[in-house]
């Protein structure tokens, strides 16, 4: 009798474990390795790493541009790390720029890191809400200048 009542806690604890672990399980990111080249716009919900060459728009939850990468087209996502090069328009919430970095062309984000060392060409914008694609980007150039 004694060994039977140490089993009934001890099966109470694993059904338990289970629950709070379910909810979190994540896809690992997608992976595009260093020989790929894609001409084409891609969509995903989860996480992307770029190591090759994308011609097209990228909308991811969390993008990793390599060192090697290059990407041209508009990048959206909600967090943004750049190791290697973008050529358009990058909007994120949070956006890093690396020592290795290349950006050519406008980022708005609502928190940005620019490592010492990245080279960028553009202009940045802060925005709340950078992930809609808002018309709030032609407002901002004031009169004067939009006169010129």
């Amino acid at each position: 009798m004694k060994p039977s009542t140490p089993e009934a806690p001890k099966a109470a604890a694993p059904s338990s474990a289970p629950i709070p672990t379910t909810p979190k399980t994540k896809p690992p990111a997608s992976m595009l390795s260093a020989d790929l080249v894609v001409k084409g716009n891609m969509k995903s919900t989860g996480d992307i790493v770029v190591e090759g060459t994308i011609e097209g728009d990228i909308r991811a939850h969390m993008l990793t541009v390599g060192e090697s990468a290059t990407v041209k087209g508009e990048v959206v996502a909600d967090d943004v790390v750049v190791n290697g090069r973008i050529i358009g328009r990058l909007r994120g919430l949070k956006v890093r720029l690396t020592a290795t970095a290349r950006v050519e062309g406008d980022i708005v984000h609502k928190t940005i890191a620019i490592e010492s060392g990245a080279h960028f060409e553009g202009s940045v914008q802060r925005q709340d809400d950078p992930l809609t694609s808002g018309g709030g980007k032609k407002p901002v150039i004031p009169a004067s200048k939009a006169e010129s």
